[in-house]
């Protein structure tokens, strides 16, 4: 009896799985309905996908373009350099190694890495008619701001090998904030440039499409409270 009724019991669950693999197979069967979009959901779609990737790209771009150029675009206008040159000239120049030697160094090609081997190049110049030098006319000169850059922008063996030779005469640029301080080259204007054109510019384009995605998919409009009547005790007599 007990092997009579076991088998009565697998019938029924081996007959009910196979209708359920019936039924698998046939929904599997069944094409699939085709979802046709509206030309405004088209639209939506499209518009989020170009503002997305507009705002992330012009936000991630800002994480290389700040240091590398914005930081020292500013750095070179605080400095506050002449707009005018002044007369150069190369009175000796010094290689050092070793950390602790190389804290800065007339030119080097990377920023990033520390500096093992350096180039101190100094120089005389004479200073407009108010403005005078508290340690002699001595200075020292930089690439740039930063004293470093990347080639084609930078390369410091031709930098090193024009201005680095003792009696070397060139027009420069002193630091009126730092008066120890002159550069080969500056234009203001140009600053100004690389400050709108690497923040500027894509700050805003991150902060408009940002709040063009908000008022696309967020509920930014103000829900009106209801007006609750206030219950008056005459009403209830």
């Amino acid at each position: 009896m007990k092997g009579g009724s076991s088998e009565l019991l697998l019938d029924p669950q081996a007959e009910l799985r196979k209708r359920k693999l019936l039924d698998l197979a046939a929904n599997a069967k069944k094409p699939k309905p085709i979802v046709h979009r509206t030309c405004r959901q088209k639209f939506w779609f499209y518009a989020t996908s170009f503002f997305t990737m507009s705002a992330v790209s012009a936000g991630s771009s800002l994480l290389f373009l700040v240091p590398l150029y914005v930081d020292p675009a500013i750095s070179t206008l605080v400095a506050d350099f002449t707009p005018e040159p002044v007369t150069c000239i190369t009175i000796r120049k010094e290689d050092h190694s070793g950390i602790f030697n190389c804290t800065w160094s007339s030119c080097r090609e990377g920023c990033t890495s520390d500096m093992y081997k350096c180039t101190h190049i100094y120089v005389n110049y004479t200073p407009y008619g108010n403005d005078t030098l508290e340690d002699g006319n001595e200075a020292v000169l930089l690439v740039n701001i930063k004293g470093c850059g990347y080639p084609p922008d930078v390369t410091c063996s031709n930098f090193t090998h024009s201005y680095g030779e003792p009696g070397a005469e060139f027009p420069c640029y002193y630091s009126r904030q730092n008066r120890t301080i002159v550069m080969r080259h500056y234009n203001r204007d140009r600053q100004v440039e690389v400050i709108i054109n690497y923040f500027a510019i894509p700050f805003v384009i991150t902060v408009v499409t940002s709040v063009v995605l908000c008022v696309m998919h967020c509920d930014c409009r103000r829900s009106q409270v209801p007006v609750l009547r206030r219950t008056r005790i005459h009403d209830h007599r």
